[in-house]
C-alpha cells in the first residue's frame, strides 16, 4: 500500500467520525446521557487523530497522481488548500473535544457550554470537510464535478 492509498483508505474516517460524533453529542445532551456524550467526545477525538495521518499522506497522494493523464493540477490544487483549512478545524474540533472530556470528568460546570462549543466546530468543521471531500472526489471522479456531461453511446 502506497501513500496515496492510504490517503484514500483514511480519507474518509474524519469526515463520517465528525458526523457521526456531532449527531451522537447532540443526542447525549438531549437525552442527558453522560455515557453517549463521553462516546461523542471520544469519537470526535479520534475522528481528529485520523485527520493527521490523512493529511499528511496528502502531499504523497499527490505526487503519485499529478503527472497521471487527465489529472488536473488546478483540481489538485482546489483539494489541497480546503485541506490545509480542515486540517486546522478538525485538529481544533479534536483539542475541543479533549478538553470537554476532561471538563466532563471533572463536573466542571463550563462543560454543558463546550459540549455546545464543541458541537458549533463541529458542524463548521464539517461542512468544510463536505467541501474537502467533494474537491478531492473530483479529481478522479470528473461525473461528479460541476457541469460534467455524459458522453451518449454510439452504435
Amino acid at each position: 500500500m502506497n501513500e496515496a492509498h492510504l490517503h484514500i483508505t483514511l480519507n474518509h474516517v474524519p469526515i463520517i467520525g465528525s458526523i457521526l460524533g456531532v449527531l451522537i453529542l447532540a443526542g447525549g445532551m438531549f437525552f442527558k446521557s453522560r455515557d453517549t456524550i463521553r462516546t461523542a467526545l471520544l469519537i470526535l477525538i479520534m475522528s481528529a487523530i485520523v485527520a493527521i495521518p490523512t493529511y499528511l499522506t496528502g502531499e504523497a497522494a499527490e505526487e503519485t497522481v499529478e503527472h497521471m493523464e487527465g489529472m488536473s493540477h488546478n483540481l489538485i490544487h482546489e483539494h489541497e488548500e480546503k485541506a490545509e483549512l480542515y486540517i486546522w478545524l478538525i485538529v481544533g474540533m479534536g483539542v475541543l473535544s479533549a478538553i470537554s472530556f476532561f471538563a466532563d470528568l471533572k463536573q466542571m460546570s463550563i462543560r454543558k457550554t463546550l459540549f455546545i462549543a464543541t458541537i458549533v466546530l463541529g458542524m463548521i468543521s464539517i461542512f468544510i470537510a463536505r467541501q474537502v471531500g467533494t474537491s478531492g472526489g473530483e479529481i478522479n471522479h470528473p461525473e461528479i464535478r460541476d457541469g460534467f456531461v455524459a458522453e451518449e453511446e454510439h452504435d
